[in-house]
């Protein structure tokens, strides 16, 4: 027992209390002003908050109330809807989106990606139909496992040392997510997502201090651009056509005008018979002429030669 502190008796010198431990007084918004919020969320993003989501809006802003020390909704609309609030408005944007990802997640679409499209691109690159050049853009890419999770496939198929000139674009709206991603470094227990022959080469364990993290080796980082982009809004993106674009488990959040836009977007930086991959709970069937679903989740842009696009 410390010295000081006798058994049954309160200690003669009081702790004082961390005001940032104290509790704020339970969140709450009304219909009104949670319109208010959907419709400068939907402005900035696209994203339409569905009536249901008011517990998730008041749980995922608590954590900002207190940092800025502020003990109600009203009073942040106020500040965040702000004309010169764009970097509030961004933590806003980064508190309230779901981030969930993993390596080689949905491993249908990656095992298509190695027997299909790297196959057809060396063929082609071999009869002096494409250059050995080839862009790919991971939109919404989170916490970055997808683009790592690609780099490291472009890494062992199309090696640098074979000619290959292969460069990703990697977005996201969250900049606590891209963050993250630029890091490249992971708890060790997600290793096992991470087939072991790519695990061996392409990722580094942490020692001491970093002990219990793995990181991305850096041959695999500096493969990957990343970015801040709105998908809702139109862009110029110097580094497309794409060869192909992974957005997934990204337009479910989007409402169909929204979602008509994002698709227009993405399908204008496609090469043609290049390809679009989502998730699996997104159907584009009835969104742009210009895509022909190959198999569920992965989509081909019609183009002049698409008789080339066959598997190999």
């Amino acid at each position: 027992m410390p010295a000081g502190i006798a058994k049954g008796k309160r200690s003669s010198t009081s702790l004082q209390v961390d005001p940032c431990l104290q509790p704020l007084p339970q969140l709450s918004v009304s219909p009104a002003l949670f319109q208010k919020f959907q419709k400068l969320i939907y402005g900035e993003t696209g994203i339409w908050l569905g009536n249901a989501k008011t517990a998730l809006l008041c749980g995922r802003l608590f954590r900002r109330l207190r940092e800025l020390d502020l003990d109600s909704l009203e009073t942040y609309y106020e500040r965040v809807a702000g004309p010169d609030q764009y970097e509030e408005r961004a933590r806003m944007i980064d508190a309230i989106t779901t981030n969930e990802t993993r390596f080689f997640r949905e491993p249908r679409q990656f095992q298509f990606v190695v027997q299909n499209l790297f196959p057809r691109w060396r063929v082609e690159a071999e009869g002096g139909l494409r250059p050995r050049r080839v862009r790919i853009w991971s939109a919404g890419c989170s916490s970055g496992e997808e683009p790592y999770t690609v780099a490291m496939l472009v890494a062992r198929y199309l090696p640098a040392e074979d000619g290959w000139d292969v460069r990703l674009l990697a977005t996201d709206i969250s900049t606590r997510m891209l963050e993250k991603a630029r890091r490249g470094v992971y708890p060790i227990t997600r290793s096992g997502e991470i087939p072991p022959d790519l695990l061996q080469s392409f990722m580094l364990r942490g020692i001491a201090d970093r002990e219990g993290e793995m990181k991305v080796k850096s041959e695999i980082r500096e493969m990957i651009d990343f970015r801040r982009l709105n998908l809702d809004q139109h862009s110029d993106l110097i580094e497309g056509p794409f060869d192909a674009i992974f957005c997934r488990n990204v337009l479910i959040y989007f409402d169909a005008a929204s979602k008509n836009r994002v698709v227009a977007n993405l399908v204008r930086h496609l090469m043609a018979n290049a390809h679009l991959f989502v998730g699996h709970a997104e159907n584009l069937s009835s969104f742009s002429p210009q895509l022909r679903s190959l198999e569920p989740t992965i989509y081909i842009k019609a183009g002049d030669t698409e008789n080339r696009v066959q598997s190999v």
